[in-house]
């Protein structure tokens, strides 16, 4: 009873703000991949919860309407925009060559993990969200057939 009612607050909370997101900004400068990634972005930026679960649900909803060549323009984004802060890398390689201690390889660890991986987290959090990367993950592991660019 309990999960139900916190899921339909959530998912009320996550139209509404999607409702919000859609006043501040036409629809049309969102629906192709690269206003994908600018989305994509702008969930990483944010800090608000209900905000952030609305942009996921709206990231999820926009990807789903791409045809194939919109998703793999998607995905190239996604390789070339949300990898490791490279800057942060090589500070945490440095300090890490410098005098290795178990506090650098923990900073090691977390600057090389790239942005995506956050991205993924957050769009989970999304009503559906599981379901939607699941099938999102399904598209990309086909576009790899024989194409090693999309590894990352």
């Amino acid at each position: 009873m309990a999960n139900a009612f916190f899921s339909d607050l959530l998912a009320t909370i996550s139209e509404r703000g999607r409702t919000l997101l859609r006043r501040g900004d036409s629809a049309d400068t969102r629906r192709g991949a690269d206003g994908l990634i600018e989305l994509c972005d702008a969930l990483l930026s944010g800090r608000g919860e209900a905000s952030g679960t609305a942009m996921a649900r709206e990231v999820l909803d926009i990807y789903r309407e791409l045809d194939a060549a919109g998703r793999r323009a998607f995905f190239d984004g996604l390789v070339r925009n949300f990898g490791p802060d490279r800057e942060r890398l090589s500070r945490a390689i440095e300090k890490w060559r410098a005098q290795p201690s178990d506090e650098d390889a923990s900073s090691l660890h977390f600057a090389s993990e790239p942005r995506r991986q956050e991205l993924i987290r957050r769009l989970n959090r999304a009503p559906g969200g599981t379901g939607d990367l699941v099938s999102m993950r399904a598209d990309l592991l086909g576009m790899m057939n024989g194409h090693t660019d999309l590894a990352a």
